[in-house]
């Protein structure tokens, strides 16, 4: 597969002293909303960094930044990335991105691809964002478990953050959240909107994956993360609708209706492309909540509330409307 290189590259490594003094970090599935967020951040910090995306034209980034083609389910595409890594994120899911119904295998073998490649070019610690929950009933959260798993067994060590709903305006769980508040006026309410969750700000998870990489103890661990309160997604539907300065949409209790049948319905109503939408509203019956916060003391800061990340995510979409990446 072919690599894609910045004109500037060749001469701005060679002034940095070459590939093997660089501490720079390898950043996957950067043409997602987080990884996307990542790399900018990263390059704003100054830090050497590199993105692998199966489509290049697919981001735009900084032309010191170098852009990487590589499929994960292809191999020959990474061994053509090359070496001189400390560190790589991994932030790749095949769920809604072409993968169909087989997206927890196709997952598995791009995680078990990557850990060989990592391990293969002396990459120091890999680092992957999962989802929450413990024995996830849904085919999406078990997929996110099963790929932490194989990072943790088959690859360098494992800084696995494991966090619930991402709130930001390139999030596709806001993104539905929002449009069934503006869309409807009023709701079903299955019994899933009583699950309890802990969402999380794009500004804060940015926040983690960055400075774990400063903070030792980060090393071969699992850590959960997210906001302090505890919400149903049926309280989260409120506080988007004030975040919005709408009125609150009244909902009719419909207990049978399962978040399969729930994802149906959804995806109709939502802009969310239904291959994503539908996965993620069948893992709305399994707790998302941290069972062990003690990890987060690690850091210097406290995530901020949900009713903060709901108003930047506003602002964001304000000042830059936002597509959904390919």
């Amino acid at each position: 597969m072919e690599r894609v290189r910045r004109p500037n590259e060749r001469a701005r490594r060679a002034s940095n002293g070459g590939l093997k003094d660089m501490a720079r970090a390898l950043v996957t599935g950067a043409s997602g909303y987080v990884g996307n967020r990542l790399v900018r951040e990263l390059h704003a910090l100054g830090e050497p960094v590199e993105c692998v995306v199966r489509k290049p034209s697919s981001v735009s980034f900084d032309r010191a930044i170098t852009v990487h083609r590589g499929d994960m389910l292809d191999p020959v595409s990474l061994n053509a990335i090359g070496d001189g890594y400390t560190t790589a994120y991994y932030l790749v899911h095949s769920m809604g991105r072409g993968g169909g119904s087989d997206y927890e295998r196709r997952d598995a073998l791009a995680a078990s691809n990557f850990a060989r490649f990592a391990s293969a070019t002396g990459i120091e610690r890999v680092v992957y964002l999962g989802g929450l929950g413990d024995r996830p009933a849904s085919k999406h959260l078990r997929s996110r478990l099963r790929v932490g798993e194989i990072l943790r067994e088959q690859g360098p060590p494992l800084t696995w953050f494991r966090a619930g709903m991402v709130v930001g305006a390139g999030s596709e769980s806001y993104r539905t959240l929002r449009s069934l508040v503006e869309r409807l006026p009023v709701m079903l309410a299955p019994s899933w909107l009583s699950t309890p969750t802990q969402a999380i700000g794009i500004a804060d998870v940015v926040r983690y994956l960055i400075e774990a990489l400063r903070i030792p103890q980060t090393r071969s661990r699992a850590i959960q993360i997210g906001a302090a309160e505890i919400l149903t997604y049926g309280e989260m539907l409120d506080k988007m609708a004030d975040a919005l300065e709408l009125r609150r949409r009244p909902r009719i209790p419909v207990p049978f209706l399962t978040p399969w049948l729930s994802s149906h319905w959804i995806g109709l109503v939502t802009p969310v492309d239904a291959g994503v939408a539908r996965p993620l509203i069948e893992g709305l019956s399994t707790d998302t909540t941290i069972t062990d916060p003690s990890d987060m003391a690690l850091f210097d800061f406290q995530p901020r509330s949900f009713e903060q990340a709901l108003r930047e995510a506003i602002a964001e979409e304000a000042a830059r409307p936002l597509t959904p990446s390919p």
